[in-house]
């Protein structure tokens, strides 16, 4: 996760386009660690950068888990804050001529980002952009062959076990083939949190989850990316 470039790379470089990826710090039932969206939104964030030679930064690993609050080890930041700190980075770069910034988004609880991007290009023009978006994921499912959908495979399921298992493997802890479970009637979940719906965690089916469809899915989010390029006039 993140870069470890040097100033010096970064002249020789000289991107108008960086790529900052977010993710959380929140529960993933007992075999994914509380990076897991970090982990995922790097893992996207470098593909990225290296297909189309943009400066990686680092990720944001705090974020909007408020749905996950009262399980040990999630911490959260206000939709305030982060959208107070993706404004700053964007308005940093800008300053030393990275003009263009490209939001890796890990989280699903994440909303306040797509209003950040709205805002942001509003006053600039189309200047920052957020990826992946919900067609995005669900073209990668299609493309890796997953069984799930978004809706029913929400948190800590076939999708985001099968990126670990590619990206991460030595992260992924025994458990993830007895840990299914279905929820798929969440009407109240904004307001009662993930604990209404999930004992363990989990919404999803881990159990599906492997290494080569995380490959494929990792593929697929990078090639949908270059309609993102073309938006942004790259």
């Amino acid at each position: 996760m993140g870069t470890a470039a040097t100033a010096a790379d970064e002249r020789e470089r000289d991107a108008s386009v960086a790529v900052l990826p977010v993710g959380s710090f929140e529960q993933h039932g007992d075999f994914l660690p509380l990076v897991t969206d970090t982990v995922v939104a790097g893992a996207i964030a470098g593909r990225l950068a290296e297909a189309y030679s943009m400066m990686l930064l680092p990720p944001l690993t705090f974020s909007c888990s408020q749905e996950h609050a009262g399980w040990r080890g999630t911490v959260s930041i206000s939709a305030t804050t982060l959208h107070r700190v993706v404004m700053d980075v964007a308005e940093s770069l800008a300053r030393s001529g990275v003009t263009r910034l490209i939001v890796v988004n890990g989280h699903g609880g994440n909303y306040v980002l797509a209003n950040v991007v709205q805002e942001y290009t509003a006053v600039h023009g189309p200047t920052m952009s957020l990826f992946p978006r919900s067609a995005d994921w669900t073209r990668a499912r299609v493309d890796a062959g997953m069984a799930t959908t978004d809706h029913e495979d929400m948190h800590a399921g076939e999708l985001e076990t099968s990126i670990l298992l590619h990206v991460a493997p030595q992260l992924v802890r025994d458990g993830n083939a007895s840990a299914d479970w279905t929820a798929d009637d969440r009407p109240h979940l904004l307001t009662l949190g993930m604990s209404a719906y999930t004992t363990s965690g989990v919404i999803g089916r881990p159990s599906l989850g492997t290494a080569e469809k995380g490959r494929l899915a990792i593929e697929s989010l990078t090639r949908s990316f270059d309609a993102y390029r073309q938006a942004l006039g790259l």
